[in-house]
């Protein structure tokens, strides 16, 4: 039952690191295509 707990505590670190790399790809992407299209980003 320790292990399973244990799983289940370290799972959200990840799901949230996951979640943060994909935001930041998506933001370095747009801000790639503004810069190209020399226009702002927000």
């Amino acid at each position: 039952m320790t292990l399973l707990f244990a799983v289940y505590v370290l799972v959200w670190p990840v799901l949230t690191l996951a979640v943060l790399v994909v935001i930041c790809r998506a933001v370095a992407r747009d801000r790639r295509s503004a810069r190209e299209e020399e226009r702002e980003l927000v």
